[in-house]
């Protein structure tokens, strides 16, 4: 069975960090390309960040230089550090893998984790 297991969300306060963790299992995860993503309620789902397969990473505008993405292959999991965080952060964050490219598609998708940031 295919999982991917986000974790790590929370309140924090602007300005502060937050580091969110995916683990997966039931597929080869080393040669899967790994993003985050994330849904404010009343938006569409936007992508953050991804690592592909050869730990090539890539950000969205809006949170580059703040966030870093990394990835342990030995522990089949993706990690999300969050710095600098601002309210507009506030989202639940997905994470999804996808065979080659971060530009999709991705086909297997996590339960999401809640960041919220107050001012």
């Amino acid at each position: 069975e295919v999982q991917l297991q986000a974790s790590g969300g929370g309140l924090v306060q602007a300005g502060g960090s937050l580091g969110l963790s995916c683990a997966a299992s039931g597929f080869t995860f080393d040669d899967y390309t790994i993003g985050w993503f994330r849904q404010a309620p009343g938006t569409e789902r936007e992508g953050v960040s991804c690592i592909t397969s050869d730990g090539s990473t890539h950000y969205a505008d809006s949170v580059k230089g703040r966030f870093t993405i990394s990835r342990d292959n030995a522990k089949n999991t993706v990690y999300l550090q969050m710095n600098s965080l601002k309210p507009d952060d506030t989202a639940v964050y997905y994470c999804a893998a996808a065979r080659f490219v971060c530009t999709g598609p991705y086909v297997y998708w996590g339960q999401g984790t809640l960041v919220t940031v107050s001012s």
